[in-house]
């Protein structure tokens, strides 16, 4: 079975990537964190929303709201509105916090 490839032509070059199932699948780190920046959905300085989570994150740990190796996690999501205050936050483990609810047919509710 021959490599599945992601071709991507532009007017000067062509990309082509292997697929995450394929075995000789790199991730081209350089190239997420350009989207994530393109995106906003990373940036420097105080003033980014990672700076702020992690803002609040350390101020739970030294008021014991949370133990080392659980998350921090938004009682309503700072993406619909909610504010990043310890009043909106609680502790609660990784694996309920990184995953969302779904649908019947996949789709995240």
């Amino acid at each position: 079975m021959g490599s599945l490839l992601l071709c991507r032509f532009s007017p000067t070059l062509l990309r082509c990537h292997a697929m995450p199932s394929n075995a000789n699948y790199k991730r081209d780190y350089a190239q997420e964190y350009q989207t994530q920046k393109r995106r906003g959905e990373s940036g420097t300085g105080s003033t980014s929303g990672n700076a702020k989570r992690h803002k609040l994150r350390r101020l739970a740990l030294k008021k014991k709201r949370v133990a080392k190796g659980q998350d921090v996690d938004h009682v309503k999501p700072l993406s619909k509105g909610g504010a990043n205050t310890l009043g909106n936050a609680r502790s609660t483990t990784p694996s309920k916090n990184r995953s969302f609810p779904r649908k019947a047919d996949g789709s995240m509710k």
